[in-house]
């Protein structure tokens, strides 16, 4: 059986060594036309903790790690610049 592999945009990095991450399906509807967007989550195991919300990976299916947890990062294909934005409180 082939291994699965997807690639999606990480959503969440708030666990320790897991990272969400969401995977848009564009189909179009069968009897409308119209294209659907369906967004599939997963939890995804990321041993090194590298991953930040924003990057887009590449993960791959593999035994049960946890309850949820099914999938693991192979590589991150591109990485999000981390923007600090000051914000200035204007005073009366």
């Amino acid at each position: 059986m082939a291994v699965k592999e997807r690639v999606g945009l990480v959503v969440s990095d708030k666990m320790q060594k897991t990272v969400v991450v969401a995977i848009e399906n564009r189909s179009p509807h069968p009897k409308y036309g119209k294209i659907v967007v369906r967004t599939e989550r997963y939890k995804v195991h990321d041993e090194e903790n590298k991953c930040v919300v924003g990057d887009r990976v590449r993960i791959q299916e593999t035994r049960p790690l946890s309850k949820t947890k099914r999938w693991v990062v192979i590589d991150i294909l591109n990485r999000t610049v981390a923007t600090t934005e000051t914000t200035e409180e204007v005073q009366p």
